[in-house]
């Protein structure tokens, strides 16, 4: 083998390798949420208020893909939860429906890991019908773009957040205990006037 084709084939592979790299780690931030006390980390970009509300893509109860257009001219409340089959989140995302029709031109999304059958379980079960709910367990990309992922258990923290029309973040809240709910008030009143 000459020395030229020596060269090619390291520089081949050295490229081959650099591809093969591993992304970098999402941010984190430790003990930004606890679990009955117990400090838990949050992964992914950390989204305020101010800033551009991220897209992102989920699955529906029917299995096809959500996609979240911020810029839709729509506000939308968009809440967070660990998983609907336990009973705050199960409380929270009634409540969320009850509120759903008293807020006109506001939509709802509640989004978790469980799967698209066990949303569309409990919707049933429980008369759900105000708002959607729809599963990040397939692209994580919300969990990702909005930075609530919870790093020892793989599900989402407990957040809320208000996007106006023009897909801007006027609200935000990240319920600091996982087994409390969230305040629900100042969320509908950024709403309404989000929408008014």
């Amino acid at each position: 083998m000459s020395f030229t084709l020596v060269v090619v084939a390291v520089l081949m592979l050295a490229l081959a390798m650099a591809g093969c790299q591993t992304a970098a780690a999402p941010p984190e931030r430790a003990g930004a949420v606890t679990m009955r006390g117990n400090p838990l980390t949050l992964q992914g970009r950390q989204v305020n208020v101010g800033d551009p509300a991220p897209a992102f893509t989920a699955v529906a109860n029917d299995l096809s893909t959500f996609t979240f257009n911020p810029r839709s001219g729509t506000v939308w409340i968009i809440a967070s939860v660990p998983s609907l089959d336990t009973p705050v989140c199960s409380t929270e995302t009634r409540r969320f429906n009850q509120e759903a029709t008293n807020l006109p031109g506001v939509k709802v999304l509640t989004i978790s890991m469980d799967l698209p059958f066990a949303q569309k379980r409990w919707c049933g079960a429980e008369g759900v019908q105000n708002l959607q709910t729809v599963s990040d367990f397939r692209d994580r990309s919300f969990s990702e773009n909005y930075g609530v992922r919870i790093k020892e258990n793989g599900l989402l923290a407990r957040t809320v957040f208000v996007v106006d029309k023009n897909g801007k973040v006027v609200y935000k809240q990240v319920v600091p205990e996982l087994t409390h709910e969230p305040d629900y008030a100042p969320v509908l009143a950024a709403a309404k006037q989000a929408a008014a």
